[in-house]
């Protein structure tokens, strides 16, 4: 039996991206793979109905020192109890790289001890993950390894949300820079938002779904049109995970309900604008639909570049119009 530790601590997207591993790892090493995972406590949650994972260790102040911080002295005490065979980190922060140093295991890969020998650019970041743990899988485990989620069961689901019809699609409008004083450059219009919520509750019941402490954002959304479902703030992630699984459809912009619908395949329409899709979109596997909805402006994708800091107004999304999306949807024939 292998003991396995993988480090991943980021926000929502990233922990899901990362879940390829998990699979690969039980896939190779057989189903009593005990795998613990450190991750930062928020993202974690995703992990806690997963039969896959055995212990989580929350790493909440990651730039802490250890001889400050009880939750890293924890995570190399249970090293030293019992030895990891693997330590797989994905994390390149230098504050992570004592801790992996000190943690007790056979063998350790990834940032600090795999060389990048590939061109990042050139791949998806999921690709980019699992390139660190390539060596450690045949082949045929490491080509249909996948970021996928384990979530509340569905009978549960269908017991707790009875007001979720057989058919619905999911509208994930806010992201992880809803709240900076800046330009949120992929946000798209609030009034676009509406307009779509509105034309689609004539076709199909709409799920909104959201983070809790965005009420101001989402005020600006309503009223919502009858055949709509708030369920922002409403839902723990665990049972978002079974609520994306079970829908239709899920339209967001680059953000980590993206992810999770990719990581679930549930059919995702995601609008990018300033990201580089091809990178940080959601991940297209042989078993989900990924469509990627933009208005292909020369300037894009420009994300942390000279182009953006130069940018005061986020017309790669502006332009994306309320018909495009709409038709996008409508083709797919989900209603």
């Amino acid at each position: 039996m292998k003991k396995i530790l993988i480090i991943r601590c980021g926000a929502l997207g990233d922990l899901v991206i990362s879940t390829s591993v998990i699979d690969a790892m039980v896939l190779q090493f057989g189903e009593d793979t005990l795998i613990d995972f450190v991750s930062t406590p928020g993202p974690a949650i995703l992990l806690t109905q997963d039969t896959r994972v055995h212990q989580f260790f929350p790493l909440a102040h990651k730039r802490v020192p250890i001889f400050l911080s009880s939750q890293k002295k924890e995570i190399i005490k249970s090293s030293y109890k019992e030895q990891y065979d693997i330590l797989i980190n994905f994390e390149r922060g230098k504050h992570f790289k004592n801790l992996v140093l000190k943690i007790h295991a056979k063998q350790k890969i990834g940032h600090f001890f795999t060389p990048q020998i590939f061109k990042k650019e050139n791949l998806h970041t999921v690709e980019v993950k699992k390139m660190m743990f390539k060596e450690l899988v045949s082949s045929e485990v490491f080509d249909k390894s996948f970021p996928r989620l384990l979530g509340t069961a569905n009978e549960d689901i269908l017991q707790k949300y009875t007001m979720l019809n057989e058919k619905y699609i999911i509208i994930s409008p806010s992201n992880s820079h809803q709240k900076r004083n800046k330009i949120n450059y992929r946000a798209w219009q609030n009034d676009k938002w509406k307009e779509l919520i509105e034309v689609l509750a004539t076709k199909i019941q709409v799920v909104i779904v959201g983070n809790k402490n965005e009420d101001t954002f989402f005020k600006k959304l309503q009223p919502y049109p009858e055949n709509v479902i708030d369920l922002v703030a409403k839902t723990p992630l665990v049972d978002l995970i079974t609520i994306i699984k079970n829908a239709q459809g899920l339209v967001s912009t680059d953000t980590g309900t993206a992810h999770m619908a990719s990581a679930v395949n549930t059919e995702v329409y995601t609008l990018i604008g300033p990201t580089p899709a091809h990178q940080t979109g959601p991940f297209k596997t042989p078993d989900n639909k990924v469509h990627i909805i933009s208005a292909n402006l020369e300037c894009s994708p420009c994300y942390r570049t000279e182009v953006m800091k130069k940018c005061t107004d986020n017309l790669c999304m502006k332009e994306i119009s309320v018909e495009q999306v709409f038709h996008t949807i409508k083709a797919s024939s989900i209603f």
